[in-house]
């Protein structure tokens, strides 16, 4: 049982998925335990930012909606990501913006508006035990979460608090930037650095590659995303299996690309068109079946400078083997 004096929320509604997130299970992957995280690390990191927290402060990752929770104690929270119709006392909660939550009020989550995944950072963060260095959920592999082992949250749940009151003065931003508020409705163009077994693809499957729009597929969940479009057809029809990073995107015999996301097998042995930018992954990972998105090569100092410019919004940084 959770020490009630540090219980933030109690679970009255769980919903289909919500999990603990922090940055990332690092350091692991050659034992095969992949990188668990948040899908959306863009969203989770103003999360973060917002509630005052540091980078890897756990946060709730909430797919889909479908949660209710009821405060233990005053709050101050932040919820970013997804518009899944959050309401506060069956008010209509703001988004992207520090919000206080007294003792015994409800924060609910309900259908997606736009995009898939909304995340909740709360003042002090959550608290859970690490695995292998990491509080990160990932179910796949029962490692994680509240309890350790990768179970998602269910109705009764008590979600424990790293300290006893809220804020931190460490956020200076109530609410985030507009620039860094997505329209996850928005048609989406996501930057991918070209390599691994790129030469190997027919010269059609290229141009087709970059220039065709492609349809976000049913099948995608925390593993990778599938995309429908032209079939893409490669030189290569066998090859050892290689580490899979982050946004990889692999084109299996059908020709159709699976961009790979944070609870990815940890080797591969499907040619890769690339790998897709950090940011470009967590906007993929909010797109609805049906989403059309383009692919857009990038190079690696344009890429690189990108990625510096979203870091540099946080007011703490994370060691460079966690980013």
């Amino acid at each position: 049982m959770a020490n009630r004096a540090m219980v933030g929320f109690r679970v009255m509604r769980a919903g289909p998925l919500a999990l603990l997130q922090d940055a990332g299970r690092f350091g692991t992957r050659h034992i095969g335990v992949t990188q668990g995280g948040p899908a959306d690390m863009h969203a989770w990191a103003w999360a973060n930012q917002l509630a005052g927290n540091q980078w890897g402060t756990p946060v709730l990752e909430v797919t889909l909606g479908g949660l209710e929770l009821e405060a233990e104690r005053d709050l101050t929270i932040a919820v970013t990501g997804a518009d899944l119709t959050a309401r506060h006392q069956n008010q209509p909660l703001p988004l992207w913006r520090r919000v206080r939550i007294a003792a015994g009020e409800r924060v609910s989550f309900g259908a997606p508006a736009a995009g898939v995944r909304a995340y909740l950072a709360v003042s002090g963060g959550f608290k859970a035990e690490p695995v292998l260095g990491s509080v990160a959920c990932v179910v796949r592999e029962q490692l994680g979460g509240f309890d350790g082992h990768g179970r998602k949250l269910e109705e009764g749940d008590q979600l424990t608090l790293s300290s006893a009151e809220g804020f931190s003065p460490h956020a200076a931003e109530a609410e985030a930037p507009v620039p860094e508020k997505p329209d996850y409705s928005a048609p989406l163009t996501l930057d991918l650095l070209p390599g691994a077994q790129i030469a190997d693809f027919t010269g059609k499957s290229l141009f087709d590659a970059f220039n065709a729009s492609w349809q976000v597929d049913q099948r995608a969940d925390r593993m990778g995303v599938r995309l429908s479009g032209p079939a893409l057809r490669c030189n290569i029809t066998s090859m050892v299996s290689e580490g899979i990073s982050m946004g990889a995107v692999q084109v299996p015999p059908d020709g159709q690309p699976i961009a790979l996301l944070n609870d990815r097998q940890t080797i591969g042995g499907y040619p890769r068109l690339g790998n897709l930018t950090a940011l470009s992954a967590s906007r993929l990972s909010q797109c609805q079946p049906g989403h059309q998105v383009r692919l857009r090569p990038i190079g690696f100092e344009a890429a690189l400078r990108e990625h510096r410019q979203f870091m540099g919004n946080f007011s703490f940084l994370p060691s460079s083997n966690n980013i």
